[in-house]
């Protein structure tokens, strides 16, 4: 009955806001359980952060992400309730193309490195949007797009349809990374030693592999 009221007393567009307020109030519910069961970790050293996790949740890792299956479901586009210099690592994956540029994406990567203790990593696996490009622009690098078939929308018939399902997926992403500003982000939030890495089978998706952009960044200590 609700549905039908609202319907036809609203446009599509303010039904979508709408929805969007319930989500965030969602997400902020979430957020509130997510910083009281924080405390636990508050003491510890040593951490391992598995950020955006969604169901991939890692053992032996402190999971972090708005699904209920995670760890702790923390909003991360907020401080992280850790202590500073606490987390050995910090793992992420196809997660921050989700955050909106510059902000909060900037302030994810300075608390990141905040938490982080001296020596530690932070390591990063995003969409490779400069690949696509090349796809789109070089018919040899064209296997981009046999590959995108498998996880891109059915819709996604063209090539500039497969670009457009690699930068949004359907507004879900809110910005795409290639290796240098990538490097820019990290710089700016203050690691050092950001470097390209290799699939590893041990920490990342198997069917992420030839999709993606892996990085490393490490915070260094003072006098570096």
């Amino acid at each position: 009955m609700l549905k039908s009221i609202l319907k036809k007393a609203t446009t599509k567009a303010l039904r979508l806001s709408l929805r969007e307020v319930v989500y965030e109030s969602r997400k902020s519910l979430l957020h509130s359980k997510g910083l009281w069961r924080s405390k636990q970790y508050r003491s510890q050293t040593e951490l391992r952060l598995h950020l955006g996790c969604g169901p991939k949740v890692k053992e032996g890792w402190v999971n972090i992400d708005l699904n209920k299956k995670a760890n702790l479901t923390l909003d991360l586009r907020e401080a992280l309730p850790f202590s500073s210099d606490s987390c050995a690592i910090l793992y992420c994956e196809h997660f921050l193309e989700h955050v909106d540029y510059p902000e909060p994406a900037m302030s994810l990567c300075t608390e990141v490195h905040r938490i982080l203790q001296r020596g530690g990593i932070f390591s990063i696996g995003v969409p490779d949007s400069e690949r696509a490009l090349r796809a789109y622009c070089a018919p040899e690098n064209a296997s981009f797009f046999e590959v995108s078939k498998k996880w891109h929308a059915s819709w996604c018939t063209t090539r500039m349809e497969h670009i457009n399902y690699h930068f949004r997926q359907d507004t879900q992403h809110r910005f795409c990374y290639d290796f240098e500003t990538l490097k820019y982000v990290l710089e700016k939030a203050g690691f050092g030693m950001i470097q390209r890495r290799a699939f590893d089978p041990l920490l990342d998706s198997a069917e992420r592999e030839s999709s993606t952009l892996y990085v490393n960044a490490v915070k260094l200590a003072a006098q570096d």
